[in-house]
């Protein structure tokens, strides 16, 4: 595509040309600058979402930049309704080529162990793995009908080493997605198909900025961070964009952690040992 986007208004070099993408979760967040990130390089784009309003939001900013989208509302941890956005992305786009699997939730209960309801668990799980595992299951025939593909899953730094902050069920259902992007990769590669894994750090979405707004919630949170900052949306979605490109044709099965240096460090929290201060 030719047209500049926001965000510096640099202009596409058409990497995803001709491709036809969904990417889940594009109402906001991350989902929003993949959707956008796809279509500045080329891709006609199904926004899917839950939210309705989120979604078509996502499309006018889309076709705003000149580029193929539609939006597909669905709850992705209902089969028939995941297997509804599948083919109707298949149908109003042509087929299906590349898929960034980034719906997700962080639940307000979902904390250590003893602490977390069992309804927090699996309304953790059904968003962040049960919904991941839906879209592959449909839009792995969609994918080999178009003669191959690539899937991008958006899963967490939490999934390769362990929070500071308990979460439980989120930490489990990343988990998952990391081990099923590797299952995926091998048991796919020969029909052509690619799986890979971002693992973003703390990023700036709207929900991350909301909770870090307090100061002391901040304080606690930066000594983990060695660039001393949230990722940005745009930045995590660059990541995306180029696992799903074919720059990217001889990476499968990669977790990519995208975390400013976050899973690199060794650091101590002294405020944590029992005789500190």
């Amino acid at each position: 595509m030719s047209e500049s986007g926001q965000n510096g208004g640099l202009l596409g070099r058409g990497r995803l040309a001709g491709k036809r993408a969904l990417v889940t979760g594009a109402g906001g967040g991350i989902g929003r600058a993949a959707a956008l990130a796809f279509a500045r390089e080329g891709a006609a784009v199904a926004c899917c979402d839950v939210r309705a309003e989120a979604a078509e939001a996502t499309v006018a900013a889309l076709r705003a930049l000149g580029a193929t989208a539609c939006s597909v509302i669905a709850d992705l941890t209902d089969e028939d309704s995941t297997r509804d956005a599948v083919e109707t992305t298949e149908r109003l786009l042509g087929g299906l080529d590349t898929v960034f699997n980034n719906a997700g939730l962080v639940h307000p209960d979902d904390q250590g162990a003893a602490n977390t309801p069992l309804s927090a668990w699996n309304a953790t799980l059904a968003v962040n793995l049960t919904s991941v595992f839906l879209v592959c299951k449909f839009a792995v025939p969609a994918l080999l009908r178009a003669g191959g593909g690539a899937v991008v899953n958006n899963a967490s730094i939490v999934a390769l080493v362990g929070s500071a902050f308990p979460q439980i069920a989120y930490t489990a259902a990343k988990g998952g997605v990391v081990a099923m992007t590797r299952e995926l990769a091998v048991t796919h590669a020969r029909q052509g198909l690619r799986f890979n894994a971002i693992c973003p750090g703390p990023t700036g979405t709207e929900l991350v900025r909301t909770f870090l707004s307090d100061e002391a919630a901040w304080a606690k949170r930066r000594p983990y961070m060695p660039q001393g900052r949230l990722g940005e949306p745009e930045e995590i979605a660059a990541a995306a964009l180029f696992l799903a490109s074919d720059e990217a044709s001889y990476l499968n099965g990669v977790l990519l952690p995208v975390d400013g240096g976050i899973t690199a460090a060794y650091v101590v929290d002294d405020s944590q040992e029992p005789n500190a201060g």
